[in-house]
């Protein structure tokens, strides 16, 4: 079992340099998957306590803390050797991961359909706006019902899914204004959002090596702009696409993300991954190319 100690990743100065997001964590000899990605996300819970964020930033949630109980249930029941597709979001929504742990976190589809337990705590200071219920959470995240609910009808089970795939955030908090608002890392300070991200980008670097991933899908542009980024620094010969973003934010997304999504999977080679689950060989020759 994990305890909750954190790893020492040394200290900053190495920033622009390709050491900054090299890895220098080593596993546990027989570690599993899903224990080697819960002592990097301890790892970078440690580092991300040491950051301080100003205007606009006034309540931040972690649901890595407060949520590590379904967050870990969640890593544990589907986290796999095997899973060679990542599917990365930003970080998590208000009414998503935060409540749940779960990455696209929507309530119903974490409870019905993952299956996932436990108990979900608060965070210390929460906004009177934005209170964490966790699972009886009455509210639904549209972007976490069109993920979920599209894998859902593709592969009926959760197993058939998650035997070749994976679905992670890249940085775990939750950001909001004074008013209760959501921020996304784009809209923080400068400064503090590139020290927040370089923490990430090490974090992430070190689950695609540590899962043997060879493709990352970016869901949304700026996951998918931030990980190839984050991988070409650290050196690491792995794929990145991208497909659209489910957010009701997005107008695109709001006249069929389903459809959309689709055709991007088989675009990519693996939408027949999700409905017959077997390798088919042209995925597998253009994922290796």
């Amino acid at each position: 079992m994990l305890n909750d100690s954190a790893m020492s990743r040394g200290d900053g100065n190495e920033q622009d340099s390709k050491e900054s997001v090299a890895l220098k964590w080593t596993p546990e000899p027989k570690a599993t998957p899903s224990c080697r990605f819960l002592q990097i996300e301890l790892e970078l819970n440690a580092h991300l306590r040491g950051l301080s964020f100003g205007e606009p930033v006034r309540y931040l949630y972690n649901p890595l803390e407060y949520a590590w109980d379904t967050h870990r249930c969640y890593v544990e029941k589907y986290c796999q050797a095997g899973q060679r597709y990542l599917f990365l979001g930003m970080n998590p929504g208000p009414f998503g991961m935060a409540q749940t742990g779960v990455p696209f976190g929507e309530v119903k589809s974490v409870v019905n359909w993952l299956k996932i337990t436990g108990a979900v705590g608060r965070p210390d200071n929460e906004h009177p706006k934005r209170r964490i219920s966790g699972l009886a959470c009455t509210q639904s995240e549209v972007s976490g019902a069109r993920f979920w609910g599209l894998f859902r009808k593709l592969c009926g089970e959760p197993a058939a899914f998650f035997r070749h795939c994976f679905v992670h955030n890249l940085c775990p908090l939750i950001f909001m204004s004074s008013a209760g608002k959501n921020l996304t890392p784009p809209e923080l300070n400068a400064r503090e959002r590139e020290e927040l991200l370089r923490l990430c980008d090490i974090a992430l670097c070190q689950a695609v090596e540590a899962l043997g991933v060879s493709m990352v899908i970016g869901v949304g542009r700026v996951a998918e702009q931030r990980a190839r980024r984050a991988l070409a620094t650290a050196g690491m010969d792995v794929r990145v696409e991208g497909i659209m973003h489910p957010s009701p934010r997005n107008p695109l997304a709001n006249k069929g993300w389903e459809s959309v999504a689709r055709a991007k999977l088989a675009e990519l080679g693996i939408l027949s991954l999700f409905s017959n689950n077997t390798w088919p060989e042209s995925s597998h020759t253009q994922e290796t190319s």
